[in-house]
């Protein structure tokens, strides 16, 4: 069996692997919080727009019931 030689990394080693290592995660919360929050504003809008539908539609029919 081989032995598997150790090499000890200097601060500055440590840091730039650490910093590479952490890109992909960061890119995905990323890429997570951009599509929850149109998600979130399409729902919000979605929402909106449906209650004022709601609203001319409930002003119609008073104003169908007061004629």
């Amino acid at each position: 069996m081989e032995e598997i030689e150790v090499v000890a990394l200097t601060p500055l080693e440590w840091l730039a692997d650490f910093g590479v290592s952490m890109i992909p995660p960061i890119l995905m919360g990323l890429l997570f919080y951009a599509v929850m929050r149109g998600i979130f504003r399409a729902d919000a809008t979605e929402r909106k727009v449906y209650s004022q539908m709601e609203a001319e539609e409930r002003a119609k029919r008073k104003k169908a019931s007061n004629a």
